[in-house]
């Protein structure tokens, strides 16, 4: 699992690297610049739909894993 402030340096990381002001990130994943802002402070609570958005911005990919996956995977 990783934690709030882990998470918030890999996305400073990559929006600093991108060029990009946290207004400008904001804007080209359609969010407030607050919320932008919140996720590099580390807040906890943040809409998956909204972090989903600038994850997909900044090119982060996320995997999931799980005991379980070939199970699920296999049912869907």
């Amino acid at each position: 699992m990783v934690e709030p402030e882990l998470l918030a340096k890999i996305i400073r990381k990559h929006r600093k690297l991108a060029g990009l002001s946290q207004q400008q990130l904001a804007e080209m994943a359609g969010v407030g610049k607050t919320v932008v802002f919140d996720i590099e402070k580390g807040k906890e609570t943040i809409q998956m739909n909204t972090l989903r958005k600038i994850l997909y911005v900044l090119n982060i990919k996320v995997h999931l894993t799980s005991p379980m996956m070939n199970q699920i995977m296999n049912h869907a």
